[in-house]
């Protein structure tokens, strides 16, 4: 029995590295335009390392954030009300 056994693909993946792969949550925050809020919360638990002395960063990022999906959310009602009277 001399049949040759099937070499598979022979296509290779492109993998990327760590440092060169984004979170997820990171693309979000980014995308929200409350990047430099969150970093601001970070550095300052990475020098205080108790999150009651960021509080301001903290708070800073929440309202950033609530901002930003208010406009979102006013946003999206705004395309629903228009594609309900396109039809």
């Amino acid at each position: 029995m001399s049949a040759s056994v099937p070499q598979g693909h022979t296509w290779t993946r492109q993998v990327k590295k760590d440092a060169e792969e984004e979170d997820p949550l990171d693309r979000l925050i980014t995308r929200s335009g409350c990047a430099a809020s969150h970093f601001a919360v970070q550095e300052c638990m990475a020098q205080h390392q108790d999150w009651r002395q960021c509080q301001p960063q903290v708070q800073a990022f929440r309202d950033c954030m609530s901002e930003q999906q208010a406009k979102r959310r006013e946003e999206l009602q705004r395309r629903k009300e228009q594609t309900s009277v396109h039809r």
